[in-house]
């Protein structure tokens, strides 16, 4: 039920509150929150001095339960309180009540000798900038590299958006409680998380069905049941025929893109090539098919035969008007669809032609310079938000690629994709992931699965291979990957 949900802050609030509503009282929750943190903390550290920072509201109360187990269990314990005891309300005053040590204000002195800090300050929806004393105190955690665990997320990571509000404490270890937040993997606030722990914490799982949450961490468990897995009757013919449009310059591309298709599965891969780069295309990789396609209609004609279902139009394809005819045709023709880069760009000032085309399968696989030339800068936003806004604009899927790719149906659904490694940042590497969506789209993956089952793969693929990785690496890397996904 809703495997790999993520929920906003606010669909975290209704998850607190459906749990008390069934029963669970508040005080339960913080205290199992509370054990939670506890627990993780003790796995990976053994006793010493702890400074818990707490703050005003609900995570400060989690914070004070934390103090109380851990001195429980013999460690020194230093709690720091932004604002005054009194003015704690519900279940935090009252495990302040129940916390016998000293509560000493917030300020500086509260790092003085600790080895460790529990920055439990402010929750993931905080709606201001971290200032003042709060600042100043996360400031010195970061300057003495003091090993710090966050509660829920980060003080100053905005839950839903990965934002840095202000600033923010880089943890060693974050524990949220019931379900991630996209803040958790989005970044910058992903970089300040460190290893994340989701603890069950009492809430129950049936909460989801009335929050129905429309977001997901990408990975196998949301798409695997669907993979496009050869028949055993099955032949070439049957696992699809990609076709991608080749430039006459940036030859590499379309070659990449082509031989990552048949890794994922296409039975057939043809690139459409300018007869001036005919040889070029024709002495690569020899499974890859090549003919020449000098005009749009050679092109069209070409997409004629339904057995070339699905098309990529983009990697090395070049900007202009033959670029934007070979995407018009192959929305044309009907095909499973996937736009890339030039196929992208060359619509630049002029989306809605595009968008008014697109009436198949189709997935949109921009980087950020890219989108905002297509759909506007939407600076006032958080990336889940622009891709959704961008793939009900569009109709098609968006694939809004970065460190934090974040993948959008026309419908609402997204996901987040948190596979990978910086070595990714290589040439043809994007060019790699459009051949591995326009494969899974022409065996007959359905849009959404196949960008996010891609765009999964293509990071499994880089951490699989690790440093010194080029995109040639990737595509070599896709067996082995594949292999771990079937069992």
């Amino acid at each position: 039920m809703f495997p790999n949900a993520t929920l906003t802050v606010e669909e975290m609030y209704k998850a607190d509150a459906a749990a008390i509503a069934a029963g669970t009282p508040g005080l339960e929750l913080m205290e199992n929150a509370g054990s939670a943190i506890t627990d993780a903390i003790t796995k990976r550290w053994a006793p010493r001095p702890v400074a818990i920072l707490c703050g005003p509201g609900n995570n400060g109360g989690d914070g004070f339960v934390v103090a109380r187990l851990l001195a429980g269990q013999g460690w020194p314990v230093r709690l720091a309180l932004l604002g005054d005891a009194s003015h704690l309300k519900g279940d935090a005053a009252a495990n302040a009540e129940r916390w016998s040590g000293e509560i000493m204000r917030l300020n500086l002195d509260a790092l003085s000798g600790a080895e460790l800090v529990v920055d439990a300050l402010f929750g993931a929806g905080l709606a201001r900038a971290v200032d003042g004393v709060a600042a100043d105190i996360i400031n010195a955690v970061n300057a003495q590299w003091l090993p710090c665990v966050a509660v829920d997320t980060p003080s100053g990571v905005h839950g839903d958006s990965g934002q840095i509000m202000g600033t923010a404490p880089h943890a060693d270890l974050t524990v949220t409680f019931f379900r991630p937040k996209p803040g958790h993997f989005l970044m910058p606030g992903r970089s300040h998380c460190g290893e994340l722990v989701v603890a069950d914490i009492g809430i129950p799982e049936t909460v989801l069905e009335e929050i129905r949450p429309a977001a997901q961490l990408n990975g196998p468990e949301i798409w695997a049941g669907r993979y496009p897995w050869p028949a055993a009757d099955g032949h070439k013919y049957t696992r699809g025929h990609a076709v991608i449009a080749g430039g006459d310059t940036m030859t590499g591309a379309a070659r990449l893109a082509a031989t990552a298709a048949r890794r994922m599965g296409a039975g057939l891969a043809t690139i459409a090539a300018p007869s001036e780069a005919f040889a070029i295309y024709a002495g690569g990789d020899p499974g890859n098919l090549v003919v020449e396609a000098d005009d749009v209609d050679t092109f069209e004609a070409f997409l004629d035969d339904p057995r070339r279902n699905a098309v990529l139009v983009g990697p090395g394809a070049g900007i202009g008007e033959q670029t934007r005819a070979k995407t018009l045709a192959a929305l044309a023709a009907g095909k499973a669809c996937v736009l890339d880069a030039d196929a992208l760009t060359s619509f630049a000032g002029e989306p809605d032609t595009l968008f008014a085309a697109i009436n198949a399968p189709c997935v949109l696989t921009p980087h950020d310079g890219e989108f905002n030339r297509l759909f506007g800068a939407m600076d006032d936003e958080d990336k889940i938000a622009r891709a959704r806004r961008a793939a009900r604009a569009c109709g098609g899927v968006v694939l809004l690629k970065g460190a934090d790719t974040v993948i959008a149906a026309p419908d609402g659904r997204a996901a987040v994709n948190a596979i990978g490694t910086p070595f990714m940042a290589t040439a043809g590497s994007g060019d790699v992931l459009a051949g591995m969506i326009v494969g899974l789209l022409a065996q007959g993956m359905d849009a959404f699965d196949g960008a996010r089952a891609g765009a999964w793969v293509h990071g499994a693929c880089a951490e699989e291979f690790g440093p010194g990785l080029i995109a040639e690496d990737l595509v070599d890397a896709v067996p082995d990957v594949l292999a771990d996904l079937m069992e």
